[in-house]
């Protein structure tokens, strides 16, 4: 607890305790996933990580499925979050052509290595066969899917997510990287130097129709 100025401790209201116990569970949740996988990943093992009572998990969380599938969301509301931090702040976020479009798409890949990527495909292979979690996760990721196209094309900038290639060169862009950031499961390599990164960034150009010496004549928007 922090304290006032010349004063006693502030007292946490009853509202940041319960924000701040359930950020503790989704936390806990999230680096179960990742590291133990959905089998690993149980009520009693999200409890001892997150360090909160059995009641305190329950009052937010009525079961394991629905703790689960609010940490995988949480984690990606957070990096959207980021991505969009990124366009504000980087010099970046204010250019166009080869170099926004380049930019963009490392960011975009960027993406597939972060911890809620692998927690969504631990809960996407159970959503297979578990009916429980496919209906929770259904509308979720129909409402992250959403945000992902919004901050995806801010991310390209208003010249580059007008073009009439763009919706579709964004779903190349997300599935392949998708597809071969399940590979890393099996075969580790460094991504900054996956040999697919050029082939994504070359295709991006071309279909957005970006000249490589479009560098040379960004300009500050």
């Amino acid at each position: 607890m922090a304290a006032a100025p010349n004063g006693p401790l502030a007292r946490r209201t009853q509202g940041e305790r319960s924000a701040s116990s359930r950020a503790l569970i989704l936390n806990a949740a999230v680096e179960l996933l990742v590291e133990s996988g959905y089998a690993g990943t149980t009520t009693v093992t999200i409890q001892e990580r997150a360090g909160v009572s059995r009641g305190r998990l329950l009052h937010h969380f009525p079961s394991r499925e629905a703790v689960l599938v609010a940490a995988s969301q949480h984690l990606a509301g957070e990096r959207i979050a980021e991505m969009e931090q990124w366009v504000t702040q980087s010099s970046y976020g204010r250019t166009h052509g080869v170099e926004r479009v380049d930019r963009a798409t490392e960011l975009l890949w960027e993406t597939f290595r972060q911890p809620y990527f692998w927690a969504a495909m631990e809960l996407w292979t159970v959503a297979r066969t578990n009916d429980e979690i496919r209906r929770s996760l259904q509308p979720e990721e129909q409402r992250l899917g959403t945000a992902i196209e919004h901050v995806v094309a801010t991310m390209f900038g208003p010249v580059h997510s007008s073009h009439p290639a763009f919706p579709e060169t964004r779903e190349l862009l997300f599935t392949s990287m998708r597809g071969v950031a399940i590979t890393y499961t099996l075969s580790h390599r460094d991504p900054v130097s996956d040999p697919h990164l050029p082939m994504w960034r070359r295709m991006a150009r071309e279909r957005l129709g970006v000249e490589t010496g479009d560098r040379s004549k960004n300009s500050q928007a």
